[in-house]
């Protein structure tokens, strides 16, 4: 183990089988596109120790590492007049990390019924609070001289995190009319990539990146809640929620009045309508997501969210920021700049989600998602190839470079946004957040799943798992284009009925495996 106060400046890897090196160490760190954002913290010099500084960004991207565990080291000495152990500090350390992943577990476990009791508005209202408590814990925790207020704080950001990604696309899209509901759905990725290389940027050394401002970094996740606790009270409730949910028609026309132009409320008051009439046929109450597994007639519209929202873990956009540094390197960048590239690739993903916005409602969802999975594939191919050739020519590590910046467009472009806008259209108003929930889970599972076999994969496919990921986001291409219908300028019950004559006209009763004959 290294002194205390002695540095290691030993240069960065330098070749493919030193990155089998951070591979083990990736369970304690993994990045998520949805849940980067809450923190925005920076990574100590890699120059430092190259290794940790790989692993870190993998989930908190650009956190302090080493002021984090030195600040454990140090309390743990003045606790018990001796060192912690290395197996220790990398349990504390792990722990911290993980529990993020349980927090979202829970917080989207949760976040459906809070929608449904206290409503879109309130319950991200509410929410507000576990953020400011969670920033207050991680700040306070360097003064007070208890490490494990991060562990709780990282705890209740993980649930503000999993609420907030449950809650608020339900609001976004429910307020919007039907016209640009693709990019006011866009509205969660747009901010949450944002929220990724705003805190690139606060993490840089110039800002708040060096070892004394580390609490204030960590702290900085109230700001967003409190913002959203000054100005959300001025937004109305969901027209959909207090129509088909409260049976509140007044207050539902109030909303659309202040939400719509007059020339459109009439419309979507229609719309909301015949989607109520249509549910109260089936009963109107919301149902519980164990109810949403047992209706054999939404059958397609659940393997849909369940297949797109575990491969939003699982297409190889972990493993392309795993490999990101070593690239970056091995491109010629000197360590101390690599920082910079990293604010690059948040740029690249904010600058994405924009430009999906501005598309979805142009090309549509299936074109955007279908075609940026095609694209990913062709990504994992090429990279798999620059980084079996990076030593045969200067000219590789450039092509791994434009397969990294390339990876992550695709990404962004379509199922870093479309799969949330997709799971909220395939279902009417009483399945919506019950789907959410088990969209959720699924995404936080199969987040926390990746985390544990990739270094197993790494290790024993070096960088030809990309072709593993590349068979992943082929099927996953091929099941869009063949079953999901486009559901662009279309009512929900409309996708609804879609689904349900496409079942009919291939023969099915909805308990058959016939796919659905929809064309782009």
């Amino acid at each position: 183990m290294q002194p205390e106060g002695i540095q290691d400046h030993s240069p960065p890897p330098q070749s493919r089988d030193h990155m089998l090196h951070f591979a083990a160490e990736f369970r304690y760190a993994r990045l998520s596109s949805e849940r980067r954002s809450t923190c925005g913290i920076k990574q100590k010099d890699p120059q430092q120790n190259p290794s940790s500084g790989h692993v870190c960004r993998l989930y908190w991207r650009d956190l302090p590492v080493w002021y984090v565990q030195s600040f454990i080291n140090q309390t743990w000495t003045e606790r018990y007049q001796s060192d912690i152990s290395s197996g220790v500090l990398t349990l504390m350390w792990s722990t911290i990390v993980s529990v993020f992943t349980l927090g979202g577990l829970i917080g989207v476990s949760v976040g459906g019924t809070l929608s449904i009791k206290m409503g879109r508005k309130g319950a991200l209202m509410v929410n507000n609070i576990f953020a400011i408590i969670a920033a207050l814990m991680m700040g306070l925790s360097y003064p007070t001289g208890l490490f494990e207020l991060i562990i709780l704080g990282r705890l209740l950001i993980g649930l503000n995190s999993g609420i907030g990604l449950c809650v608020q696309p339900l609001y976004l899209v429910e307020i919007a009319p039907t016209s640009i509901r693709g990019l006011m759905g866009m509205g969660t990725s747009v901010f949450v990539t944002g929220g990724i290389f705003t805190g690139q940027v606060m993490g840089l050394n110039e800002l708040l990146g060096k070892e004394e401002y580390w609490p204030l970094l960590l702290a900085t996740t109230c700001i967003p809640a409190i913002m959203q606790l000054l100005l959300l009270p001025w937004f109305p409730e969901s027209p959909r929620f207090l129509l088909i949910d409260r049976g509140d028609y007044e207050g539902c026309r109030k909303a659309l009045r202040q939400l719509h132009s007059p020339a459109d409320c009439d419309g979507e008051m229609e719309d909301m309508e015949k989607e109520k009439n249509n549910l109260d046929q089936d009963g109107l109450k919301a149902k519980k997501p164990w109810e949403l597994l047992a209706d054999r007639s939404i059958r397609w519209q659940l393997l849909t969210i369940v297949l797109l929202n575990s491969a939003q873990q699982l297409n190889g956009i972990n493993a392309i920021y795993f490999y990101a540094d070593y690239v970056f390197t091995q491109a010629g960048i000197p360590s101390e700049k690599i920082p910079y590239a990293t604010v690059g690739t948040g740029a690249c993903e904010c600058i994405t989600a924009l430009t999906c916005g501005l598309l979805i409602e142009h090309l549509g969802r299936k074109v955007l998602i279908t075609g940026g999975y095609t694209l990913m594939s062709i990504c994992c191919i090429l990279f798999t190839l620059t980084i079996t050739f990076q030593e045969q020519g200067p000219i590789f590590p450039y092509l791994s470079m434009a397969c990294v910046f390339a990876f992550i467009l695709s990404f962004g472009l379509g199922p870093g946004g479309v799969t949330n806008i997709l799971t909220m259209e395939l279902f009417t108003q009483n399945s919506r957040p019950a789907a959410y929930m088990i969209a959720g889970s699924i995404n936080w599972i199969s987040f926390f799943f990746i985390s544990m076999i990739f270094p197993f994969i790494v290790i024993g496919l070096k960088q030809y798992c990309f072709l593993v990921f590349m068979t992943i986001c082929t099927l996953v291409a091929l099941y869009i284009f063949f079953v999901i219908p486009e559901t662009k300028n279309k009512s929900f019950l409309e996708i609804q009925n879609e689904f349900k004559s496409g079942k009919k006209k291939n023969g099915t009763d909805g308990s058959g495996m016939t796919l659905l004959a929809t064309s782009m």
